[in-house]
């Protein structure tokens, strides 16, 4: 209980049944430095964990390599009505959107609880993406 998301999501990484899904020990030194640098990161939206599944596990997971801009990614996670905000505010890139707190989302205009969980689930999910593939040497 009370868990922030984005610790939860790195346990559930570490457990991963296939060895080499596991993050390796200088990315879990990296994702573990950033939280301390950014306390705020780890604040959930609803101040609970709603225990969320894990990137690897869940086949309905996008593939976040396949989007070419925030558009196509917005569209895939049915939030297309918030393209224009994210624009205006300058995340032009998955790689911007990548870095995004939960205090950037609601910053957007982004007011129901809902769709600020659902965005930032999905950013934490396409974070664990990103790293999975610089861990195994693949270019984003």
């Amino acid at each position: 209980m009370d868990c922030p998301a984005g610790l939860h999501q790195l346990m559930l990484d570490c457990w991963q049944k296939e060895r080499g899904e596991r993050p390796k020990f200088e990315q879990i030194v990296g994702i573990l430095d950033k939280m301390i640098r950014n306390p705020n990161s780890l604040k959930t939206p609803l101040g609970t964990c709603s225990r969320p599944i894990s990137p690897l596990l869940d086949q309905n997971t996008p593939d976040f390599t396949t989007f070419c801009s925030v558009g196509e990614w917005l569209q895939a996670i049915k939030m297309e009505r918030y393209k224009d905000n994210f624009t205006a505010a300058g995340y032009n890139s998955l790689e911007s959107v990548a870095r995004m707190t939960i205090e950037d989302v609601m910053s957007l205009g982004i007011t129901l609880v809902g769709h600020q969980k659902k965005i930032m689930s999905s950013i934490q999910t396409m974070r664990a993406q990103m790293l999975h593939l610089h861990g195994t040497g693949i270019q984003v």
